[in-house]
């Protein structure tokens, strides 16, 4: 079971990797949608490399995080105000995160047994499941942005079915 969550996992986040190379500088910017490109690529890294950690009180986040960057709507506190993301991430940094969290994957995935609980309050349900949870939060993200390429007259991403260590 392990070798098969590493395995989707890289995929998935070589999928997310492909679209972050793929967005023309302009679509990774544009204010056509409520949120920028390069905003949900943040935001579905952030989450991954947190969901792969042990729990939210051991969480270390990137050393460029910024603290409401990850949000992509309003604050989940009163007063629910509209989160503080700051300029654009550059390509660049976002894909050594992407590099940072894929290279994380297989430690994180084979440190906490799957039977035990997910770390996270907001979460209940245990380490499998929250495996599989965030495997479709990258999924879902990256198919938001593969979608918004080919809208804007790229071709798109290439499908990835399994991911092994060295490819």
């Amino acid at each position: 079971m392990e070798n098969v969550l590493i395995s989707q996992y890289g995929a998935a986040l070589a999928m997310l990797r492909s679209a972050i190379e793929t967005s023309s500088d302009r679509l990774w910017v544009s204010d056509s949608y409520k949120n920028r490109f390069w905003h949900i690529a943040y935001h579905t890294l952030f989450y991954a490399h947190l969901y792969l950690s042990r729990g939210e009180g051991t969480f270390a986040p990137w050393k460029q995080g910024r603290p409401q960057a990850h949000f992509l709507g309003a604050l989940p506190w009163p007063p629910r105000a509209q989160p503080e993301i700051g300029e654009p991430y550059s390509r660049a940094s976002l894909l050594e995160y992407q590099t940072l969290v894929t290279e994380s994957v297989e430690g994180q995935v084979r440190s906490v047994p799957f039977h035990e609980p997910s770390g996270f309050e907001w979460l209940p349900m245990n380490r499998l499941e929250l495996h599989l949870y965030n495997i479709r939060h990258i999924q879902h993200h990256t198919g938001q942005l593969c979608d918004r390429i080919r809208a804007d007259g790229g071709g798109g991403v290439e499908w990835v079915g399994i991911r092994r260590r060295g490819s």
